[in-house]
């Protein structure tokens, strides 16, 4: 229940700031860059082990780049996700090289895109579970520029993997298991 409030305050707080009136400073962007955020995720499985459950948890990320133009950024990003169930702890962790696509240079809306590597992996004592492979990421969200350089960031994430096969207490099972991770959250940025 606790992560589904997360995710409805972080809804509210992206609609609220999304239709509010307070001046928003201009945005610009050069140099270097670096943001965090927090919010609610989901984890879920395709491959051999496709199914509709999700598990939700808690959520974040951490990214950092350069400026390559007023309409685009570069950089690298890490995400995670954890969730506590009967005493397993699983998490899901993410690196990837991103790219940041801002379509109009006055407004803080951006797209993002960009491939790296996903892992899982639970803690329980017996069939411990850990997979990893290729993944690509794809989201969006909106820099509403608070300060000269600081920007309150309310995000969304898609991550989806492929090639993850599950090993069982270290043993290759054959069974790819493709772990994908959706996102939600409110990050800072500093430009």
């Amino acid at each position: 229940m606790g992560t589904l409030r997360a995710t409805g305050f972080c809804a509210l707080l992206t609609a609220v700031l999304a239709t509010s009136a307070f001046a928003q400073k201009a945005q610009t962007r050069e140099g270097f860059w670096i943001g965090f955020g927090a919010g609610a995720g989901s984890l879920g499985f395709g491959g051999d082990a496709t199914t509709t459950n999700r598990e939700t948890g808690l959520s974040g990320n951490f990214r950092l780049g350069a400026t390559v133009s007023p309409h685009f950024l570069i950089g690298a990003e890490t995400n995670g996700w954890t969730d506590e169930t009967a005493g397993v702890t699983t998490t899901a962790g993410v690196l990837s090289a991103m790219g940041y696509y801002y379509p109009m240079v006055q407004s803080g809306l951006y797209l993002k895109g960009g491939l790296g590597f996903l892992a899982v992996s639970d803690n329980a004592d017996i069939n411990q579970g850990k997979a990893a492979g290729m993944a690509a990421q794809f989201g969006l969200g909106y820099d509403f520029r608070v300060g000269r350089n600081f920007s309150l960031t309310p995000y969304a994430n898609y991550i989806a993997s492929t090639g993850a096969e599950l090993k069982l207490d270290g043993s290759a099972t054959g069974v790819d298991i493709n772990p994908n991770i959706f996102q939600m959250g409110l990050g800072v940025t500093w430009h």
